[in-house]
């Protein structure tokens, strides 16, 4: 004879229901045994889970050839504590499709440790075609792709003014900043006055990426009129900036994840 406990949501019919029904009968454990004593136990799930618009690039080289895309773990490790939260994702990019991972940042035990999040990236939806405004965050990851086609998207530009509008999350990580150029309003750029940070300038050279890429993200956000504010090469730092959150690099995605996690608990 056995003991078993059963979850429940915490809704008080479907536990009445469940009593009665253990009650009625005699339930058989699967080795056969007689079940002479059940407990329940509660479960509560979040009524309304939050909606994250993740927007990843759709580069996967540079214009001499030199191979880019999404730097995996910026993905992988948001992608995969949303889920934990039970929020509903949807992953965009501007071609829609599969999109490309940066070789440089796989590895065998990452592939089967993040499987979930590689299976949302190779089929991420059009950012045309994105319903905005029924999400409560904007995560941009990175990867140098963002830098190719991101800081220009008119599509991702347009969203990043509706979140702002209405104090929605815009949150972005290493190169996935690149993507808050592609927004002004009235001419001023997004970021003109915010305070936030992103992949730096001395670690695009420490990675010899100087000579590749199109241009350094914190000449241009500079440029533009933000309060850029940076760490040392490799160093975690998440900056918060009222509905804006930024990580200088890879090293910060956990923190960026926990970050915004914790954002959305207060929202």
């Amino acid at each position: 004879m056995v003991k078993i406990f059963i979850p429940l949501s915490a809704d008080e019919k479907n536990f009445s229901s469940a009593q009665s029904l253990i009650k009625g009968g005699i339930f058989m454990h699967k080795d056969n045994e007689e079940i002479i004593d059940v407990e329940f136990c509660e479960v509560f799930i979040k009524e309304n889970p939050k909606k994250i618009l993740m927007v990843v690039t759709s580069a996967a080289e540079f214009k001499n050839g030199h191979k880019t895309g999404v730097w995996f773990e910026e993905f992988a490790i948001p992608y995969l504590e949303f889920l934990k939260q039970n929020y509903i994702i949807t992953v965009a990019s501007p071609n829609g499709g599969c999109a490309p991972i940066d070789t440089k940042s796989e590895n065998l035990f990452e592939d089967i440790k993040w499987e979930k999040a590689k299976i949302a990236l190779n089929d991420t939806v059009p950012i045309n075609t994105v319903d905005f405004t029924a999400y409560d965050a904007l995560v941009l990851p990175g990867g140098h792709g963002p830098i190719i086609d991101l800081y220009k998207n008119e599509d991702l530009g347009k969203i990043i003014n509706d979140f702002n509008k209405r104090h929605k999350l815009i949150a972005a990580i290493c190169h996935g900043p690149a993507g808050l150029l592609s927004a002004k309003k009235d001419g001023v750029p997004f970021v003109n006055g915010r305070k936030m940070t992103a992949f730096t300038n001395e670690e695009e050279i420490i990675a010899k990426m100087d000579g590749i890429i199109p241009f350094f993200q914190e000449d241009a956000f500079k440029e533009a009129g933000a309060e850029f504010i940076e760490a040392n090469p490799g160093i975690v730092n998440i900056v918060e900036d009222d509905n804006l959150i930024t990580a200088q690099n890879y090293q910060s995605s956990k923190e960026f994840a926990k970050t915004i996690v914790k954002y959305l608990d207060r929202a």
